[in-house]
């Protein structure tokens, strides 16, 4: 079974609702034999990251960058994540008051790094999500999931 990992830091209303779709998506009654696993930015580990297939990464945008969390997040794992993961799918998921620009140019860097490869476009999102806004995380979590589908 494939697995997908989502990373995420989550500390508001706004990235609350926006990781709900992202698994909600991941988890649609048509995926089938992807396992969906969910871990807070400060929690995954080497091992989870090793174990999976592919990657959802959320985060705010806090003053122009990805959360401290993500950043510790990718710190823990670069290196021993390195050569194991080329190849790999990813994608993200992005929240700001007002901008998310730089937020994301640092998470495409880091992925770039590690050779991962960008699976789908990245929602973007920028003041109180919209219908929309969520639809196209849960969007984004299916999509990542079905492209993991043996």
């Amino acid at each position: 079974m494939a697995r997908l990992l989502v990373v995420h830091h989550t500390p508001s209303p706004s990235m609350d609702a926006m990781l709900r779709a992202v698994l909600d998506g991941a988890r649609a009654p048509e995926i089938e034999d992807v396992e969906v696993v969910s871990r807070a930015a400060l929690a995954a580990t080497v091992p989870d990251v090793l174990a999976a297939d592919g990657y959802l990464l959320g985060t705010p945008a806090n003053l122009g960058y990805m959360s401290g969390a993500l950043k510790h997040f990718f710190d823990t794992i670069y290196y021993p994540c390195l050569a194991e993961t080329r190849g790999r799918p990813f994608g993200v998921y992005l929240h700001g008051d007002d901008d998310v620009d730089g937020a994301l140019r640092a998470i495409e860097r880091i992925a770039t790094g590690l050779d991962w490869r960008l699976a789908q476009p990245p929602v973007t999102v920028t003041g109180k999500p919209t219908a929309a806004d969520i639809e196209a995380c849960w969007e984004l979590g299916a999509a990542l999931a079905a492209g993991l589908m043996p």
